[in-house]
């Protein structure tokens, strides 16, 4: 299960940084990129809901490792800024997915 959404959160950031180099998707290569990782996301994704992985938890995981990766993405490969008030926002996105899974587990 945890592999099957390891492969979503992998085809989710590639494809969202192929999106920026696709230029509008007037690029042909990097927009196909974004399309099949987009494919394989949501199929992987699927997968893991499918093997009964609660969809919250599911959807947090996916979301937060996404926004961390892209973040980090941004920063080394794009030279976008980070800033302080930029990594508090993605620590308490991180910290609000342990809360959903720990919350999960709980009620489970």
């Amino acid at each position: 299960m945890y592999l099957a959404l390891a492969v979503a959160i992998i085809g989710e950031v590639t494809a969202t940084v192929f999106l920026k180099l696709s230029e509008g998707f007037s690029r042909p290569i990097p927009s196909v990129v974004v399309i099949v990782g987009y494919v394989v996301a949501f199929g992987a994704l699927s997968k893991v809901l499918q093997l009964g992985m609660p969809i919250g938890v599911a959807y947090a995981i996916w979301c937060a490792f996404g926004i961390a990766a892209v973040a980090g993405i941004g920063v080394v490969v794009f030279k976008e800024p980070l800033n302080a008030t930029m990594v508090v926002g993605l620590l308490l996105v991180i910290a609000g997915v342990v809360a959903i899974e720990v919350g999960s587990s709980g009620a489970a």
